[in-house]
């Protein structure tokens, strides 16, 4: 349920991580590795996960200025950039080349593309999307962000689709502050709909950290119920839902005790738990979020049914058939 960074590029400090199970692994890129030793790193790291069960990988490719793996499978423009001077048809040749190098040396989630609105300056501290934003337009947006996607899926990559219901004009940026959306009746309108429009049949999505006035009274979308619950009640999404990091000052502005927002995160809906952040060694965080998880099942706190499910999800989207997961 948990996904972690891997820090500078180097999956040496996540062993007792895999060893110990972890969903999922956010890789940092690191100016010393090549694709061939992260490949070899990926592999050896692969043997330690119990019962065969991998983590998947993960790296955060939209394009532009948010590429970490850029050096070992390839650069592309910001997605606005990709929208004003490329076809449809030809971001998704880009994402599809792009995709193939990352599941070549392993990688198989990219967390992206980014599907929010937004025609501001940006990314900075006060605006989390700027040009990682196809466009402002939600047909606009919905297109290129369709067309990223697929090129993704035909390379075997998994596309993260982010960051729900929409952070397109929010407040401020969730990495640095407390923020809100744009009140729940504009986003019925705008910012929902392309997620509407590509969700219902997206493999992965990832919940923001802004909390949406008229939804959930200040409460963190990653944290509330009413938020995922609207993913997947009314956006009728059925795949894997993925917190952004929980180590942003918007959560802890929120919810101080780490472990506890991990619970909630749980308790709200969210199958799989981000811990990101500068520290390169998420080990310790990822040991107690797991022990805070198991506590909350033992107590009751999260229901057993709910916590399987979410397994059933993850297992799903690393590629096992359903007739293969049973508790």
């Amino acid at each position: 349920m948990l996904a972690i960074s891997s820090g500078q590029g180097s999956l040496s400090l996540v062993s007792k991580a895999f060893s110990g199970g972890v969903g999922g692994v956010v890789l940092t890129g690191g100016a010393h590795v090549t694709a061939a030793s992260l490949k070899d790193e990926i592999t050896n790291l692969d043997s330690l996960s119990p019962g065969g069960v991998i983590p998947l990988l993960m790296a955060d490719e939209e394009g532009g200025g948010v590429e970490v793996l850029s050096p070992l499978v390839g650069q592309m423009p910001w997605p606005r950039t990709m929208a004003r001077t490329m076809s449809p048809a030809q971001v998704e040749s880009l994402a599809f080349k792009v995709g193939k190098a990352m599941r070549d040396i392993g990688v198989t989630v990219d967390l992206g593309p980014v599907v929010d609105l937004d025609a501001g300056p940006g990314p900075s501290t006060s605006n989390p999307d700027g040009s990682r934003s196809f466009s402002a337009n939600p047909s606009v947006a919905t297109e290129y962000a369709g067309a990223f996607e697929a090129g993704l899926e035909k390379a075997g990559v998994i596309p993260v689709l982010k960051h729900f219901p929409g952070l397109g004009g929010a407040s401020g940026n969730t990495d640095f502050m407390a923020a809100h959306t744009v009140p729940y009746n504009v986003l019925l309108h705008g910012g929902l709909v392309p997620f509407e429009k590509l969700a219902s049949n997206a493999k992965a999505v990832m919940i923001s950290n802004a909390s949406i006035p008229g939804l959930t009274n200040g409460v963190p979308s990653s944290l509330s119920s009413k938020a995922i619950g609207l993913l997947r009640k009314v956006v009728g999404f059925q795949g894997v839902a993925i917190t952004d990091s929980l180590e942003t000052v918007s959560i802890a502005s929120y919810q101080p005790n780490l472990f506890q927002a991990v619970v909630d995160a749980a308790r709200a809906g969210a199958d799989m738990i981000m811990l990101a952040s500068s520290d390169p060694n998420q080990v310790p965080d990822y040991l107690g979020a797991r022990n805070a998880l198991s506590q909350a099942i033992a107590s009751g706190a999260i229901s057993r049914a709910a916590a399987e499910e979410s397994v059933g999800r993850i297992l799903a989207l690393k590629g096992f058939a359903s007739s293969c997961i049973y508790y």
